[in-house]
C-alpha cells in the first residue's frame, strides 16, 4: 500500500486482479494524492471522485486495466463532468452526456477516471497557462510550464498522482509534454485507435492515446483502443524490445532551420551514441525540402481551426467572443485566417496533404528518424502566456516547436523518450519518428531505451 503511488498502471492492475488491493482502495489512494498535489501544480480542472468510488465499488470487468485510477483531457468528453477546453467561454457549460468511442474504448478498458485534467485554450498551445484555470506547474520545477496542451496529465503523471493519463496530440501534444515531465508519450498513427471527435481543423491532425511513466503502459492501453477497421496492419501488444537492429535517421535543427539549446543537442547526440552503442546504425540526414517549407500552410490550418472554434462559441454565446471570453493568442490565429486571401486555405490544405509521399521517400531510406522534441528545456511559466503579445508569441513559438508538427500533418507515429536531464534537473527528451503504422517498431526501440538508460527511478521535486 505505501508503495502504490510508485505503480504503473500495469502494476496496479495486476495488484487489484490478485487481491493486493481493491478497485476502491486504489481509488481511494489517487485522489487523496490529487488532493494534496493539485494545490502545488494545479493540473485538475474538475473533479469526478464520487463518481470514481462509485465505479470502483461496482463489480469489475475483464478489462486489462480494471480499476486503475486515470484523468481524462480536459478537450474531450467524459459523461457527467464539463467540457471546459481551458476557455473562459465555455463557463457554465452542463456536464457532458456523451462520449467518444475512445472515451468509452477506456472505459471499458477497466479504467476509472477521477477527473478531467487540464489544457491551454482549445490545445492550441504547447504550454498549459490557460488564463480560465491559471497554469499548470512542472512536477520537476514548478516554476516552469509542464508543456502542452497534454500538460495536466503530465504533470499528474509525473508527480506520481495517477499511474499514467489520457492525452491528446494534434501538433506534438503528446511529445511535448511528455519531454517536459520526464515521460513516455506515443503518438499513434491517424486512424489507429478508436474514433474520437474529428475536431475543427480543415484535416484530421489530432490522434489520442496517453503520457505514461512505463513503456507497458502505453503499448497495452494502444493494444487496448486500437481501431478493428482503421485501414493500418494491426499492431496488437508489443511487450519486450526487438531484435532488428535499425538504420536511423538523425537531424539535430529543426524542421524551419532552428539550432536547438546546447544541452537539447548534447542530450540527442547522446541517445544517438548510446544507439550504436546498442547496434543501431545511425546517421544525419536532413528534413525534406517541402516538408521544411510547410510552416505557413500548417499555422493558416491550425488559424482555421481556431476561426471554426471562435465561431461555434460565438453560436453559443450570441455574440462574437471578446478578450473577456477567449485569449488573445486565439483571436489572432481567427484573424489570420480572416485576412488571407480567398482560397488560400484550401490551398495549404492541399500542400499539406501532399507532403505524404516526400516523407514515405525519406522514411524509405531509415526505420525511423531521431530528433529533439523541442529546441529548449521547459521554459520558466510565463515565457509562452497567452497573453502576450502576438509578435512575442509567434518568435518563440517559431523557436521553441520546430519538431512535431510534421508527423501529424503526414498521419504518421512518433514518439518522445525521456533522454537526459539538464544541469538544472530539468527533463529533455528525444524524438523518434516513424513509417505509417510502424507504432511496434517505435515500442520495440522504447522498450530497449528503456531497459537500457531506466527513467522510472527518478523523482520530480513534487511527488506524491
Amino acid at each position: 500500500m505505501a508503495d502504490m503511488a510508485d505503480w504503473d498502471a500495469t502494476e496496479t492492475a495486476a495488484a487489484i486482479r490478485g487481491g493486493a488491493v481493491s478497485a476502491l482502495e486504489a481509488v481511494d489512494a489517487a485522489i487523496t494524492r490529487a488532493e494534496a498535489i493539485d494545490p502545488q501544480l494545479n493540473f485538475l480542472v474538475a473533479e469526478g471522485f464520487e463518481r470514481a468510488r462509485e465505479r470502483a465499488r461496482a463489480p469489475l470487468g475483464d478489462g486489462p486495466f480494471a480499476g486503475v485510477p486515470f484523468l481524462i483531457k480536459d478537450l474531450d468528453d467524459l459523461i457527467g463532468l464539463p467540457t471546459r477546453s481551458g476557455s473562459r467561454a465555455t463557463a457554465g457549460l452542463a456536464p457532458a452526456t456523451r462520449q467518444s468511442a475512445l472515451t468509452d474504448g477506456l472505459i471499458a478498458a477497466g479504467l476509472n477516471p477521477i477527473g478531467k485534467s487540464a489544457t491551454p485554450e482549445h490545445g492550441f498551445l504547447p504550454t498549459t497557462e490557460p488564463l480560465a484555470f491559471g497554469p499548470t506547474r512542472n512536477p520537476w520545477d514548478p516554476a516552469r510550464s509542464a508543456g502542452g496542451s497534454s500538460g495536466g496529465a503530465a504533470a499528474a503523471t509525473a508527480a506520481h498522482v495517477v499511474p499514467f493519463a489520457h492525452a491528446s496530440d494534434g501538433g506534438g501534444s503528446i511529445r511535448i509534454p511528455a519531454s517536459c515531465c520526464g515521460l513516455f508519450g506515443l503518438k499513434p498513427s491517424r486512424g489507429r485507435t478508436l474514433a474520437t471527435d474529428p475536431g475543427h481543423f480543415p484535416l484530421p491532425l489530432s490522434v489520442q492515446l496517453c503520457v505514461s511513466r512505463s513503456v507497458r503502459d502505453s503499448a497495452a492501453l494502444l493494444a487496448a483502443v486500437e481501431a478493428k477497421d482503421g485501414g493500418l496492419p494491426r499492431v496488437g501488444m508489443v511487450d519486450a524490445p526487438a531484435a532488428k537492429r535499425l538504420r536511423i535517421g538523425l537531424v539535430i535543427d529543426s524542421a524551419s532551420g532552428g539550432v536547438p539549446d546546447p544541452e537539447v543537442a548534447s542530450a540527442i547526440e547522446g541517445t544517438a551514441t548510446l544507439l550504436e552503442q546498442l547496434g543501431h546504425h545511425v546517421e544525419r540526414t536532413a528534413w525534406p525540402a517541402p516538408i521544411a517549407n510547410m510552416g505557413d500552410a500548417f499555422l493558416l490550418a491550425w488559424s482555421q481551426g481556431a476561426a471554426n472554434i471562435l465561431a461555434e462559441a460565438g453560436e453559443r454565446l450570441g455574440h462574437a467572443p471578446g478578450l473577456d471570453e477567449v485569449e488573445p493568442f486565439s483571436l489572432a490565429m481567427a484573424t489570420i485566417v480572416a485576412s488571407a486571401p480567398a482560397g488560400a486555405v484550401e490551398q495549404a490544405v492541399a500542400f499539406l496533404d501532399s507532403l505524404r509521399a516526400p516523407y514515405d521517400t525519406w522514411l524509405a531510406l531509415y526505420d525511423m528518424i531521431l530528433s529533439p522534441v523541442l529546441s529548449l528545456p521547459p521554459p520558466e511559466l510565463g515565457w509562452l502566456a497567452p497573453d502576450l503579445p502576438v509578435e512575442t508569441m509567434a518568435e518563440r513559438l517559431t523557436r521553441y516547436v520546430g519538431y512535431t508538427t510534421a508527423f501529424n500533418v503526414v498521419g504518421a507515429p512518433a514518439m518522445s523518450v525521456p533522454a537526459a536531464w539538464t544541469a538544472q534537473g530539468l527533463p529533455i527528451g528525444a524524438q523518434f519518428g516513424a513509417a505509417v503504422g510502424a507504432e511496434a517498431a517505435l515500442l520495440g526501440l522504447a522498450y530497449e531505451l528503456e531497459e537500457a538508460r531506466p527513467w522510472a527511478g527518478r523523482r520530480p521535486a513534487v511527488c506524491a
